[in-house]
């Protein structure tokens, strides 16, 4: 039977001012694309519902989106913080903690990279251009989500490392903030040509991978369609 896989979404209201669960195709193709069938977790769920939901499911991916709420994290405040939801906030944390509790397999992208060092007590670099010098644009725009635009070097010895068979990747970017103090349960496993963390592990659990980059975008890489793989396997 083909794994189930937990997908975070986001709310946003559509010109009728009707509010949406929404999910981007890309993160629900490449989950199917690795042999897993996609479940949306809306960020609005009752606790007995969340509790008999989150039983089901067999790994979780951690998608990405908004900027996560300053009362999370020592974090500095900045104008450019947007998309704040605090409800999927509380619930993407909660979910964080009980899969790294439980040992449940998960992939965290951008946000849900942040989402797990928050979540075990890291913090963030609330907006790179100005708190950390001499970084890389890591923000690029929606139209260039398949544009590779920097490299990741992988850390050896690390899962990242086995599971990607590769030392150098190629990576799109599309985010404001960043890994800063890592959690002390995290492994870092990749870094940006700028130091910035872009790859993190945590060592001895099933599968828990978390990158600041959209590998969602990039499932015409081999490298990337082995992250969907060995992820949905360990779900399996």
């Amino acid at each position: 039977m083909k794994p189930l896989i937990g997908i975070t979404t986001h709310l946003a209201n559509n010109e009728y001012g009707q509010t949406r669960i929404v999910l981007q195709q890309a993160y629900a193709n490449a989950v199917m694309q690795a042999g897993g069938v996609p479940v949306l977790i809306p960020s609005l769920i009752a606790d007995d519902g969340w509790d008999a939901l989150y039983a089901r499911l067999d790994g979780i991916l951690l998608s990405g989106g908004g900027d996560i709420a300053l009362d999370h994290f020592a974090g500095d405040a900045h104008p450019r913080i947007a998309d704040v939801e605090p409800e999927r906030d509380s619930l993407e944390l909660k979910l964080a903690r009980a899969i790294v509790d439980d040992g449940k397999p998960f992939l965290g992208i951008c946000r849900g990279c942040q989402v797990v060092n928050v979540a075990l007590g890291g913090t963030l670099y609330t907006h790179l251009p100005d708190q950390l010098p001499n970084s890389l644009d890591h923000s690029y725009p929606g139209n260039m989500r398949n544009v590779l635009v920097h490299q990741v070097k992988i850390e050896e010895g690390t899962r990242f490392a086995d599971v990607l068979g590769e030392p150098i990747l190629r990576v799109n970017s599309h985010h404001h903030q960043g890994l800063k103090d890592i959690a002390p349960a995290l492994r870092v496993a990749g870094y940006a040509p700028d130091g910035l963390v872009e790859a993190v592990e945590l060592p001895d659990h099933a599968f828990g991978l978390a990158v600041q980059w959209h590998p969602e975008w990039l499932t015409d890489q081999e490298p990337t369609r082995k992250l969907f793989r060995k992820f949905v396997e360990a779900a399996g």
